[in-house]
């Protein structure tokens, strides 16, 4: 598996999925991840029976090119990180290129299609590409889409994580009928699940996930005060570490919210079921950044419908994929505040209705989107295209 978002130690708050399917494939392959260091990370290890390798791409002081926002957010908010961009790239080329000779790499799996992809096209193996959503809808200069176009034609299978990211590879101008919609997956039967012992809020609003743009948090803050009037009890916590936590919390107190706001920095995985089995309403305002770039499928959202959290979430492509039937009551346009704060109140006026809609949106994606059944389907698309070598 190639990689840039990757655990840099066991508990890591850094976004897990691609592990979370390597380390469920295990028993039917040899999995090696290759992904980039960064400072205290070990150069090798195996963790969960997966070989994790992480190359150096510059000195550690400097390897900052993909944790605490993302590399497309990295990139547009400190633009000398252009500068780690050619060692990023070539030196996973190279060790790609070292591995599959001296390992007999059968197949690969590169998760995002630039610069992963673009790297699994060039070493002459079969390879599967995933697309996480980044990677499609922002990148949008023509070279690269071009690049982007070259890599689904060479795969030997591509999936996207939701079916709107299938319409964006159409209009790419990419062959869609050579692309799956196969999504990551959550833990469902073992860590995100309901707990009938834990008494849920009538007035917690929760927000998981990275704080940059496309998150949406600042509209979410923006209609906080309206919500404050109806319910002065409100309270909103915030999980999560980025780039803009910084005007965040400036924005709460200029606001004035700081009573009602509270900033929790990063979480680890192990404590997030606590917050989703807690909460009143998780509420993830996406929006479509100005890069392009928006989610593919987010995992912090199924997370929270997993443990039986209403939610409400932003109008972006794909979130039918989680919400199913129910999607007209749990989707909003975050950017109006007065329409937010309305579906935050709708929903928190009723929770026994709300608590029993996002147990319906559960079960129903409890057979799509549980790792039990994800899984087996990247594992077929994987040994289909094994080849020996």
């Amino acid at each position: 598996m190639l990689a840039s978002t990757y655990p840099r130690w066991p508990g890591d708050h850094e976004p897990g999925f691609v592990h979370e399917l390597a380390k469920r494939l295990v028993g039917q392959f040899h999995v090696i991840v290759l992904c980039p260091h960064a400072k205290g990370a070990a150069p090798a290890e195996m963790m969960d029976g997966v070989e994790v390798i992480r190359y150096r791409y510059a000195p550690a002081g400097l390897e900052t090119l993909v944790n605490n926002g993302g590399i497309v957010t990295n990139l547009r908010n400190s633009r000398w990180k252009l500068l780690l961009v050619p060692g990023f790239v070539l030196l996973q080329a190279w060790h790609a290129w070292r591995l599959c000779r001296q390992r007999r790499i059968d197949v690969v799996h590169a998760h995002w299609l630039i610069p992963q992809g673009l790297i699994a096209a060039l070493l002459g193996r079969s390879f599967v590409v995933t697309s996480h959503g980044a990677d499609l809808y922002a990148l949008r200069s023509k070279p690269l889409q071009a690049l982007k176009r070259f890599v689904l034609g060479k795969a030997q299978a591509a999936t996207v994580v939701s079916s709107a990211m299938r319409d964006a590879v159409g209009q790419l101008g990419a062959n869609v009928d050579r692309v799956s919609v196969v999504p990551m997956g959550v833990d469902m039967a073992g860590r995100f699940m309901p707990n009938g012992a834990v008494q849920r809020s009538r007035s917690e609003l929760l927000f998981v996930g990275r704080l940059v743009e496309k998150k949406g948090l600042r509209y979410l803050l923006d209609a906080l005060p309206a919500v404050l009037q109806e319910r002065p009890d409100v309270t909103l916590t915030i999980a999560g570490f980025g780039p803009d936590e910084a005007p965040l919390k400036a924005q709460a107190r200029l606001a004035g919210l700081e009573d009602s706001v509270r900033f929790l920095g990063a979480v680890a995985q192990k404590d997030l079921p606590d917050l989703y089995q807690r909460a009143a309403l998780f509420v993830a305002p996406f929006i479509k950044a100005e890069s392009g770039d928006q989610e593919g499928l987010p995992v912090a959202l199924m997370e929270a419908v997993a443990c039986g959290c209403p939610a409400l979430a932003g109008d972006v492509a794909g979130l039918q994929d989680i919400f199913g039937t129910q999607a007209d009551a749990c989707i909003v346009n975050p950017r109006d505040a007065d329409a937010l704060a309305h579906a935050i109140l709708r929903q928190l006026r009723d929770p026994k209705q709300a608590v029993e809609r996002s147990l319906s949106m559960r079960a129903a994606m409890r057979e799509r989107l549980g790792w039990d059944h994800v899984a087996p389907r990247y594992a077929e698309l994987l040994r289909s295209g094994r080849q020996e070598y």
